[in-house]
């Protein structure tokens, strides 16, 4: 939540006539603290959801065009790591052994790509 931080001197809240609507007693007049009132504000969000930004962003001619180059692009890469290599979570903690361990298995899948084209076949066989 958001909120909005007032801070007055005491002598200026005791020359305000809504002092008494947002205080609870008067204040002393040597009081040098002054006030401090916070007023929290509700966070005003857009009234599209962001569902139906994204239903808006694909159903534009160029948003359909985008989106119909994920299939080549990284989605079959990652249903290789899930499905074939039954990659469905990761067994480390911490930063550097899940890389470690991702890594490995990206990895893997360049190098069956390299054994399935002719890079990784060896010549005069």
């Amino acid at each position: 939540m958001h909120y909005q931080r007032y801070t007055a001197k005491a002598a200026d809240c005791n020359a305000c006539r809504l002092s008494g609507k947002c205080l609870r007693g008067p204040i002393a007049p040597n009081d040098g603290r002054g006030r401090q009132i916070s007023r929290f504000v509700r966070n005003i969000r857009h009234p599209v959801t962001p569902g139906d930004r994204m239903r808006h962003a694909i159903d534009s001619p160029r948003g359909r065009q985008l989106y119909s180059q994920r299939i080549g692009t990284v989605e079959p890469v990652f249903g290789n790591i899930r499905h074939n290599k039954r990659l469905t979570r990761l067994n480390h903690r911490g930063r550097v052994k899940v890389n470690t361990q991702w890594n490995l298995y990206c990895m893997v899948h360049n190098i069956e790509k390299l054994a399935k084209t002719s890079l990784g076949q060896q010549r005069g066989r």
